[in-house]
């Protein structure tokens, strides 16, 4: 039995995640367990999920960008209102950030997405970026 959608395919926050994310080398858009995925072989950030809490609770975050996370910056996240732990992916250094929250705006979104994919990305998806990059600092 497929798992019901949890997304509002309208959302103007996943429109601009969709833009953003689909943009990179190699990057497609798979709906995994009722939530839209981005995914570069691996995942690399997805849209939506759920709030890891004690006992078994959940708390939802609809609009949510879950990334991967450099162990690094782990504790600033941590320390930041705006980021919760991801159900199932939390222990993995995986973060996420409630899009309604006050101040988050599409440029932190795109740091979050774009160091989540180089963390994730293979080497050659990662080269297709590079040269991306270089054109376009050319021109």
């Amino acid at each position: 039995m497929p798992h019901p959608i949890q997304f509002d395919d309208d959302d103007p926050w996943l429109a601009r995640l969709r833009a953003l994310a689909l943009a990179y080398p190699r990057a497609e858009e798979v709906v995994s367990h009722g939530r839209p995925t981005f995914r570069v072989g691996k995942i690399f950030c997805l849209f939506g999920s759920e709030q890891k809490q004690p006992a078994g609770t959940r708390v939802p975050h609809p609009a949510a960008v879950v990334v991967k996370v450099d162990p690094a910056e782990l504790p600033a996240l941590d320390e930041d209102p705006r980021f919760f732990l991801p159900r199932y992916w939390a222990s993995f250094g995986w973060r996420g950030l409630d899009l309604d929250a006050p101040g988050v705006d599409a440029g932190e979104v795109a740091e979050l997405v774009d160091a989540s994919y180089r963390l994730v990305a293979p080497r050659r998806a990662l080269a297709e970026l590079e040269e991306r990059t270089r054109q376009g600092s050319a021109g």
